[in-house]
């Protein structure tokens, strides 16, 4: 109605004036009363003042309309995996996330020396879905929850504050929640962007992985530093008296980023305390084992009993990309403190690995120098229906050693505790990874260990994985 009467405005008009100029000249001036044409003139005039202030209104409320919807919410969605939504001016931000990770696994777990079944079978690694957002322009926030299992565990669940470093900084945090301890290039690194199925067997012996904490992440394009201080897993926060506690710093250092070269150099620290239990009331001492083979089914084959009261920990790592080709290693020592109660040592575990791979058709690793990690690959021909494309195909190998075999003889002869199954495992790996487009892959490695020391001493521990993977 309002658009009507102001589009009609001038129709209106020129209607009054013509029917003016009509009875101005439709009879003879001697029969006219002047009187009563005065009169018909003044009503018509009348009209037309009611006229135009009914359009003046109409235009008035218009523009206020406008003005008010100007306000409304201008919501944007963007595909990234998985739908964006965001307003048009960045107040607010929400995308929701996850990863499907399907797997596959035949072990022979030498049954003669070991004891252990072989295994055949597959499982959902990773099954997690979860949301990520802005809220007013700074704040962050992420919380995943993976049901991989059949049990439920929280993982990110943290908010943040963000941007409030110089511009010339990628990236400025103060996080509160459940999140990594910044520890390890292989570690930080998603599970959806590292090279082989598992990551490295030192970050599964050492428990590198999420706490409840504070902290604080800083980082340019060629730079990056990272601290916190954390207290007990989200799983176990009801399990302590007194948690156990870790303090962790480190820094990453890229002196060359650019489309065809990486060069990443960084090092950490982390510092933990047991914590006391609430069901013996004594302090629930760290135990350090991994998986043979490294795969996730496999059987742990060298493992220390309950010895660790605190530790520290130490990490050098370094990786080298050129175009498709690729190295990375990294190096971690454990010094461990036990209470005179066990064992009056203090042993000194270490791990580390070295890998290479290449795109062979052509891809390069993504890396993030502002956090210091590897991110999303870019696949160059994605398959789907109708591209014709191949994807990205990208071969890989590994050596992974991991030595839990220091002062082993000395805990068990103190008589407390047996270390029986502390000893070394040497693995190597070769792997061909097909990443079909820049979300979904396959993965398929063969890798061998081989254990020197303790009650599994020669043991070969021989196994093939195949994983299906997708993310949003």
């Amino acid at each position: 109605m309002i658009g009507g009467l102001i589009r009609n405005k001038g129709r209106y008009l020129l209607s009054g004036a013509s029917v003016i100029a009509v009875l101005a000249l439709s009879a003879p001036a001697e029969a006219q009363d002047n009187a009563a044409i005065q009169a018909q003139i003044q009503a018509l005039q009348s009209q037309i003042n009611s006229l135009q202030k009914q359009v003046g209104q109409a235009q008035a409320a218009a523009a206020s309309a406008q003005k008010s919807n100007s306000g409304d919410l201008d919501l944007k969605v963007k595909w990234k995996g998985a739908p964006e939504f965001s307003s048009s001016d960045g107040k607010f931000k929400m995308k929701v996330r996850g990863r499907l990770q399907t797997d596959y696994n035949a072990i022979d777990q030498d049954e003669p020396i070991t004891g252990e079944k072989d295994v055949n079978a597959v499982e959902l690694r990773r099954a997690r879905l979860g949301v990520e957002g802005v809220v007013y322009y700074n704040w962050i926030y992420k919380f995943e929850i993976d049901f991989a299992g059949d049990e439920s565990e929280v993982k990110d669940a943290y908010v943040a504050y963000a941007d409030w470093g110089p511009e010339s900084w990628e990236t400025s945090e103060i996080l509160v929640g459940n999140f990594k301890v910044p520890n390890s290039l292989e570690e930080l690194t998603s599970s959806r962007f590292i090279t082989f199925m598992e990551r490295a067997a030192f970050t599964d012996a050492f428990f590198l992985d999420r706490q409840i904490g504070a902290g604080v992440n800083v980082g340019g394009d060629h730079w990056s530093l990272r601290g916190g201080y954390f207290g007990a897993e989200s799983g176990t926060q009801e399990s302590f008296f007194q948690d156990s506690t870790a303090g962790a710093v480190r820094g990453t250092l890229a002196p060359i980023n650019n489309d065809t070269m990486v060069t990443h150099f960084g090092a950490s620290y982390r510092h933990r305390n047991a914590g006391t239990s609430r069901d013996t009331d004594f302090a629930e001492l760290f135990e350090y084992r991994a998986r043979g083979a490294d795969l996730h089914l496999a059987d742990r084959f060298i493992d220390t009993p309950l010895i660790g009261e605190d530790d520290n920990m130490f990490v050098l790592e370094g990786a080298l990309v050129w175009k498709s080709l690729s190295v990375q290693g990294e190096y971690a020592q454990l010094e461990v403190d036990i209470p005179p109660s066990v064992a009056n040592v203090s042993p000194t575990y270490d791990g580390y690995y070295v890998d290479a791979s290449w795109y062979i058709t052509g891809e390069m690793r993504n890396y993030e120098g502002d956090v210091g990690e590897f991110g999303r690959t870019k696949v160059k021909n994605p398959v789907f229906r109708g591209s014709g494309g191949w994807g990205a195909w990208q071969l890989a190998g590994r050596y992974d050693v991991l030595d839990l075999s220091d002062k082993a003889a000395a805990i068990t002869n103190f008589g407390v505790v047996t270390c029986t199954e502390c000893g070394e495992q040497k693995t190597w790996i070769v792997a061909l990874n097909w990443l079909l487009t820049d979300y979904t892959a396959l993965k398929f490695q063969y890798s061998e260990s081989e254990i020197e020391g303790g009650v599994n001493d020669g043991a070969e521990i021989k196994g093939f994985g195949m994983r299906a993977q997708v993310d949003w």
